[in-house]
């Protein structure tokens, strides 16, 4: 009997939800059911699309900086003459993909109390209050990562830019074709971006939307790196047109509580903050000024992945100061539910990250092509059940012979090994399965009676 890790039933959607209202669902267009495997290939599934281009594929090819961008980049990096920039760009690149998040001051507190018990079990000798807080702080020094604020200046903002433009426009553009193509009807008129740096999330919601986003409002502490994105705008130069028409600039977030964006934007910010509470401070401000979607990006890595979970539940379980939109709030990417992350609950936490091949700024050592690996969520405010609910691909997908190996993220809130054939799931989701890739949704729903059981795999009969 064709029963698979628990499901009774695996049903491919025949109309998927577009925008923020859910569409009924047409005629399945395949099934399995109890020892019987039935595909119907008349479904308007696909909608006379190839396989190839199902409704759950997400990922861009090869993102490219608009010209304007790369060459004023390229401009003002060989106009400033920085010294050893190659060098200088490699190494800024290596310190902010090693950076850990900063130590809280309980967790502080906490490790000094350790060590000074220890150090009272394992010394022989008395030892003066002195000498003990001397050893105890000493040996903090050496265990703890010491995390310190980066000051943008100049040289450091022009360097920033070498290393960081052309890979977090990438991920951005990411992120924002995934709210273009899953809701086309989406036309966001005002944008918020805060630690804006050097404009990179302007210029890729530009290239996603053009003309529909009127006012775009970059906020950031260095008054160099403000400077710098107007710089980029206006082709290198201070007196130029701008490219990207409606962008203001400020160094700190517009003062009213009144004032809301249809898109929030936070990217690569977060982490430079100093401590949780500024973060959780940030992330309800940011959250209050949403009218649409709130996207936050971070770097691929545990930490990163880690801020962006703490910042989503911050979101979906804490109380809004002073709400001014009384909708709740629901993940609309890359989780498909609001439960605990499983990827952090597992007995070898991982992250949760994705990756976006691009081109890079074509400076002499950037020539080759090169991938950005992120980590994202994206909220929106709204009902959860206002959303698609399809498995997300959390893996590189394992193409073999006559089967595909997918790992899934589910709406159970539980991690799934998905092995896919045509025999026992049908042909048109093998080929589907066949042509997704990691970060995609697999167009997999599951009835609500039959819920799948997280103790066995999908290739499991």
């Amino acid at each position: 009997m064709a029963t698979v890790g628990g499901l009774r039933y695996l049903v491919l959607s025949g109309r998927w939800r577009r925008g923020l209202r859910a569409a009924p669902q047409s005629r399945a267009l395949a099934a399995l059911v109890p020892g019987v495997t039935q595909v119907d290939n008349k479904s308007g599934f696909l909608e006379k699309r190839p396989h190839r281009q199902h409704p759950g594929i997400l990922q861009l090819p090869h993102v490219r900086l608009p010209r304007a961008l790369a060459d004023a980049a390229q401009l003002l990096l060989l106009e400033s003459a920085v010294p050893s920039a190659e060098k200088q760009v490699q190494a800024l690149t290596n310190y902010l993909w090693s950076r850990h998040l900063p130590v809280e001051p309980e967790e502080l507190q906490r490790r000094a109390v350790h060590l000074e018990e220890k150090f009272l079990e394992n010394s022989d000798l008395p030892q003066t209050e002195e000498k003990l807080r001397g050893a105890v702080f000493h040996a903090l020094r050496k265990t703890t990562y010491h995390w310190q604020e980066l000051r943008y200046n100049e040289g450091l903002s022009l360097v920033y830019m070498a290393a960081r433009l052309d890979g977090g426009f990438a991920a951005v553009s990411r992120a924002f074709h995934e709210i273009r193509a899953r809701i086309p009807e989406f036309q966001p008129q005002t944008l918020l971006d805060f630690g804006s740096g050097t404009g990179s999330v302007t210029w890729a919601a530009h290239s996603t939307w053009g003309q529909s986003l009127r006012e775009y409002m970059c906020v950031d502490s260095s008054a160099a790196m403000l400077n710098l994105a107007e710089k980029l705008l206006k082709g290198g130069s201070e007196s130029g047109e701008p490219y990207v028409p409606g962008v203001f600039f400020r160094q700190f977030l517009p003062v009213s509580p009144k004032v809301q964006f249809d898109m929030v934007v936070s990217a690569f910010s977060l982490s430079e903050l100093p401590s949780k509470a500024d973060r959780a401070e940030v992330v309800q401000t940011l959250w209050r000024k949403t009218l649409h979607f709130l996207v936050l990006v971070e770097n691929g890595t545990k930490a990163g992945h880690r801020l962006l979970m703490d910042a989503r539940d911050l979101v979906l379980k804490g109380k809004e100061k002073s709400p001014l939109d009384s909708r709740p709030g629901f993940v609309f990417a890359p989780c498909p539910h609001e439960l605990p992350c499983p990827q952090l609950t597992a007995s070898k936490p991982l992250a949760c990250s994705f990756s976006q091949a691009y081109h890079p700024i074509p400076f002499k050592w950037n020539k080759k092509p090169k991938e950005e690996k992120f980590s994202m969520v994206i909220l929106a405010r709204g009902s959860p059940e206002e959303a698609n609910r399809w498995p997300r691909i959390t893996q590189p997908v394992l193409k073999r012979p006559r089967h595909v190996h997918c790992h899934l993220c589910c709406p159970d809130g539980h991690m799934q090994h998905a092995v896919v054939t045509a025999r026992r799931h049908g042909r048109d989701l093998y080929r589907c399965s066949r042509a997704s890739s990691w970060g995609d949704r697999l167009p997999v729903i599951t009835p609500s009676e039959f819920p799948p059981s997280p103790s066995q795999d999908l290739s499991e009969s």
